[in-house]
């Protein structure tokens, strides 16, 4: 079957332009025209030399699809939809105004699918790098239900929550990232232009050294003549720990790990809690079935760890478990959230519930996150204390020392 470029003029008479396919010019002028589409001009293309002009438009340079993006595309698909006007109008019109390229070249692909006869959803799915299998299953439910716009409008406010998420989090670690890079920068340039300084005058005296300033010294010296290993070093480093953590061993242990950190570990857990009951409770008023929404809601939280218990519960759901014993089994919600579940699923209001539970864990993210700096903020004190105490001794021993054999002799 060949691929046809056609532009024509709409019952309502406004031009239009696309990709058809067809048997010959004649079948594809006849589908267009049972589309309600009058042909103006057909000619034949290739798929390959539409991909081929997509892929050219794309390239490594070429910045991915924001959060914020996807933010926008909901909230104009929503407004759009809401409004009555057709899904191909609505999205065409967004591939020409957004301000992403990635995004535009996927909406127009996602055109061109739907001009073949494709379902919204399932031309979404073509596009999981932008679009996740969360983001494709609610649309498909708005798609069978005829609440296309209502499934725009939650997507929207779960990714501006997600959003806000991940703005609070940013601003909170802005300050101990700062604290740490300029640790760094300090011990950079104390070891490369201050303490060789100091080591030549101490090398005149001829003295004895203390252990503190011979690791300085060390240290020092490692910085100026073996940089170039340290390089190698650090890089293989940053190689075998990246590759570790992308492996699947690597990253379950890695996610299981960071839920116990001290400090952070609880905030991240709390975060994955809201995450998971906010994209829970969408599911289930969205329409989509129990364990197909676990599924889902599964690869949302981001997390192998709990990633894998979640699935544990669903499973557990397939053998004939209530929500409310297998979420009780899984140790993941406080006594006050499992309250909750157990009275949405006697009252059958579970989504509104667990809307309540992502209430309840947000507003503690929210809390904890403001105070995280405060929290932070003296570890990172008892760090800087701990440079300078060595700088102390290392530099100011041997110089007091020397100071009072002077004076001694």
């Amino acid at each position: 079957m060949a691929q046809f470029n056609y532009t024509g003029r709409t019952s309502n008479g406004e031009l239009t332009s696309g990709l058809i396919d067809a048997v010959d010019a004649s079948t594809a002028a006849k589908t267009l025209q049972s589309r309600n589409v009058t042909p103006l001009n057909i000619y034949e293309t290739t798929e390959q030399s539409t991909g081929k002009k997509q892929n050219d438009e794309i390239n490594f340079f070429t910045p991915n699809v924001s959060l914020e993006d996807l933010v926008i595309f909901a909230r104009q698909m929503y407004s759009l939809t809401r409004s009555g006007i057709p899904i191909l109008r609505a999205v065409n019109g967004l591939a020409d105004t957004t301000n992403s390229k990635r995004m535009a070249v996927a909406l127009n692909d996602v055109v061109e699918q739907l001009e073949r006869g494709r379902t919204f959803s399932s031309a979404l799915h073509q596009h999981p790098e932008i679009f996740n299998q969360l983001f494709v299953s609610v649309v498909h439910v708005g798609e069978n239900t005829g609440k296309l716009d209502e499934a725009f409008l939650q997507l929207s406010d779960y990714l501006i929550r997600e959003q806000e998420t991940r703005k609070q989090v940013k601003s909170a670690m802005r300050y101990p990232t700062f604290v740490i890079i300029a640790l760094v920068a300090a011990l950079v340039v104390m070891n490369i232009f201050v303490i060789p300084v100091f080591a030549d005058m101490f090398r005149k005296f001829d003295a004895e050294l203390p252990l503190m300033t011979r690791f300085l010294i060390g240290m020092s010296d490692m910085f100026v003549t073996k940089w170039p290993i340290m390089l190698i070093v650090i890089g293989g480093i940053i190689f075998g720990v990246t590759r570790y953590l992308n492996s699947d061993v690597g990253r379950y242990k890695w996610d299981k790990r960071k839920l116990r950190l001290p400090v952070v570990g609880g905030v991240l857990e709390r975060t994955l809690l809201g995450r998971f009951a906010r994209s829970f409770s969408m599911m289930l008023v969205s329409g989509v079935p129990l364990t197909a929404a676990l599924n889902l809601v599964a690869d949302a939280v981001d997390n192998k760890y709990m990633s894998e218990r979640i699935l544990n519960m669903r499973r557990s759901i397939e053998k004939g478990e209530s929500l409310s014993r297998v979420a009780y089994a899984s140790n993941l919600f406080t006594p006050l959230v499992m309250q909750m579940i157990t009275v949405g699923e006697e009252t059958g209001r579970v989504d509104e519930l667990l809307a309540e539970v992502a209430d309840y864990y947000e507003r503690e993210v929210d809390y904890d996150l403001k105070s995280l700096t405060s929290k932070i903020e003296p570890i990172l004190i008892v760090i800087v204390a701990v440079m300078v105490l060595i700088l102390a001794l290392g530099i100011f021993t041997p110089m007091w020392e020397m100071m009072g054999a002077y004076k001694g002799s």
